[in-house]
């Protein structure tokens, strides 16, 4: 009994900065959102004083609209080429057997 617990137990011991690692290999291109989320956002708010004649509401909803934008844009060119990798990988290792 004490050895089932053992076993459910052992994926806790990884610590964050190792399942940050692992995450990051299993699906890229959610780190690379989150960098340009964090990216967009801090553009936005070094841009805020020099935003000229646009309001603060419409200045802050633009920025929260690019930043969603790179993040749901990396996410689906994520998906699409780990779909076509998928697709064409099993093919090409077929033909060149």
């Amino acid at each position: 009994m004490s050895s089932d617990t053992d076993v459910s137990l052992s994926s806790y011991d990884e610590g964050q900065g190792s399942k940050l690692i692992r995450k990051a290999r299993e699906a890229p291109f959610v780190p690379i959102g989150m960098a340009g989320f964090a990216a967009i956002v801090a553009y936005g708010l070094y841009k805020l004083k020099s935003r000229g004649n646009t309001k603060m509401s419409v200045h802050l909803i633009h920025m929260r609209v690019a930043a969603q934008g790179f993040v749901v844009g990396a996410m689906t060119l994520g998906r699409f080429l780990q779909d076509i990798s998928n697709l064409w990988l099993p093919i090409n290792g077929f033909l060149c057997k």
